[in-house]
Parts: structure tokens; C-alpha cells; sequence
């Protein structure tokens, strides 16, 4: 009879094994369709020097794919009579956009690979990087080997994306449930230093907030009145379209646009972080690369589960 110390090695090989097997990989790509990689960074490089925007766009599909059941391509199925659209959710309307670029970029890798090989999930992550690496910013090994998923769920998406308006508490509170810290909560906010938002997710800062530099607030409301122009556009920082610290500079600064930024600067426990990357740039593009890897990470379908899209916006 086998020894009890004896099972458990075994057990424990076979779960190593079986985490192996269906664990993401950079390589993941490299003997089924060595082009795909190059043929994401054509697309994505293309349509970032059409309109710089479309980097931060990327981005964040990405950050708003994996804090939704996991990054696996749900949020751009568009709805079925089964389910609605993530794209519906509050955090989504009328703000996620870059899905015609997804399109482009899976017509191209599927032309390059012969055949649906790469996921809309992967093409997500892969996406999110060369966008930032496009705008100037630090590059790092996409994980692959994710799969898409067959369903989405607005109602998941509206109670777990993180808002504009959340303190700090909610932030660390919203990141754990993830199984991201406050060290990835700080260098993933780190990617408003690219982008621009709406004049309805700052309003209320810019006119009742205390915490805000007033010469900054003055001149965001200029764009941005008390009633109607919800969807006037203001950069997140000073160079939008340059991936840099000028985000975290401008936080010490009390410049931050979203209640949600400036929280991150207010008194609370990221206040050193936050000025330890305002003035340290390889920091905050370490930091920032390995929690873009560890959030790429979060619960992707592997192995079996799930599947390899034909068309990203719906399942097979």
C-alpha cells in the first residue's frame, strides 16, 4: 500500500502537471502561428497612428475584459436573446470603444495562421500591450494560451468594474476581489496617464470637490458645465497621448481628474507609492508591466474550456 507521503507527492505532481498543461505561456503561439504576434502589432500600431486615443481605448478593453468573470473576450460579445452585452454595462456605455480595431486585428491574425488560431481574449492582451509600447511606454511578455468565453454578463460587469467616483477603501476593497494589491491598484491606475474621460465621470470633482487645485478646476470646468455636455472629452493627464509619470505628477499636484485618481493621493496608504513613481520612472514601468501580467492572469479559460472564436462579438 502506497505510503501516505507517497500519495501526497504524487497528488501534488499530478495538480503541478495539470496546472502546467493548461498554464498561460509567451510561447504559447510560437510553433501553431509564429506570425500572429507580428501581424497584432501591425493592426495596432497602424490604428494608434491614425488617432493616439485608440492606445488608451485598447488599454483599458483589456482592464474591463479580465475584472469580469476573467480575461476571456466576454465583454466584446455583443447580446443574444440568452444574455446582454457587457458593452451595456454603466462602465462600458458609450465609453468602451476600439472593438472595429479588435475586428481588424482577428481578420488579420486569422488571415496570417491560416485558420482561427489566436483568441479574442489573447488578442485583448497582446492589444493592450503594444498600445502602450505604441504610446511610448514599457513593454513585457504576454502570457498566452487564454480562450474565449461562450457568454457575458452586464449585470457582473455593473457590480464589479471599478467607478470614477470610489475612494480609496472601495479601490483596495474592488482590486482584492480580484486578487490584485495595492501596489497593482496604484501602477494599473498608472494607465490614466494616456486617455481621456468624459466631463459626466469628473463633474462632481471639479465643482464640489475640496481636494483639487483650484487653478485646475477652473480650467476643466471650461469644458465641462454644471448641466448637459456629459460627453465632453478632457485628457487624464497633461499628455494623453504619451504613456509617462506626468499621471502621478499631477496627483501630488491635487490635479487629479476622477475622484477615483486622486484617492489614490489623499492622505491614504498609496501616497508614497504614488510620488515614489511620480519621480521614478523605471518603477512605476516595472510595477506597471508585472501587474499588466499578473492581471492578464486573472481566471482565463484554458485547456478545453471555452473556445477559439470565428467572430470576436459572438460565440461559435
Amino acid at each position: 500500500m502506497a505510503s501516505p507521503t507517497n500519495f501526497l507527492v504524487h497528488a501534488l505532481l499530478c495538480l503541478a502537471l495539470a496546472t502546467t498543461a493548461f498554464s498561460l505561456s509567451p510561447k504559447f503561439y510560437d510553433k501553431t502561428c509564429p506570425q500572429a504576434l507580428p501581424a497584432i502589432r501591425k493592426v495596432v500600431n497602424a490604428a494608434v497612428h491614425r488617432e493616439r486615443r485608440m492606445g488608451a481605448s485598447l488599454l483599458r478593453l483589456h482592464f474591463h475584459d479580465c475584472f469580469v468573470n476573467g480575461c476571456d473576450g466576454s465583454l466584446l460579445l455583443d447580446s443574444t436573446p440568452a444574455f446582454e452585452t457587457e458593452k451595456n454595462a454603466l462602465a462600458n456605455l458609450n465609453s468602451a470603444r476600439g472593438f472595429e480595431v479588435v475586428d481588424q486585428i482577428k481578420a488579420e491574425v486569422d488571415r496570417v495562421c491560416g485558420r482561427p488560431t489566436v483568441s479574442c481574449a489573447d488578442i485583448l492582451a497582446v492589444a493592450a500591450r503594444d498600445s502602450v509600447v505604441a504610446l511610448g511606454g514599457p513593454t513585457w511578455k504576454v502570457r498566452l494560451g487564454r480562450r474565449d468565453s461562450t457568454t457575458a454578463s452586464k449585470a457582473l460587469a455593473d457590480s464589479v468594474l471599478p467607478s470614477p467616483f470610489m475612494d480609496l477603501a472601495a479601490l483596495i476593497n474592488n482590486f482584492k476581489d480580484q486578487g490584485l494589491n495595492q501596489r497593482d491598484l496604484v501602477a494599473l491606475s498608472g494607465g490614466h496617464t494616456i486617455g481621456l474621460s468624459q466631463c459626466a465621470a469628473f463633474r462632481n470633482r471639479i465643482y464640489n470637490a475640496t481636494n483639487i487645485d483650484p487653478a485646475f478646476a477652473k480650467e476643466r470646468r471650461a469644458t465641462c458645465p454644471r448641466t448637459g455636455g456629459n460627453t465632453n472629452l478632457a485628457p487624464l493627464d497633461p499628455t494623453p497621448a504619451k504613456f509617462d509619470t506626468a499621471y502621478f505628477k499631477n496627483l501630488v499636484k491635487q490635479r487629479g481628474l476622477l475622484t477615483s485618481d486622486q484617492a489614490l493621493f489623499n492622505g491614504g496608504s498609496t501616497d508614497k507609492l504614488v510620488k515614489t513613481y511620480s519621480m521614478n520612472h523605471d518603477a512605476f514601468w516595472d510595477d506597471f508591466a508585472k501587474s499588466m501580467i499578473k492581471m492578464g492572469d486573472i481566471k482565463p479559460l484554458t485547456g478545453k474550456k471555452g473556445q477559439i472564436r470565428v467572430n470576436c462579438r459572438k460565440a461559435n
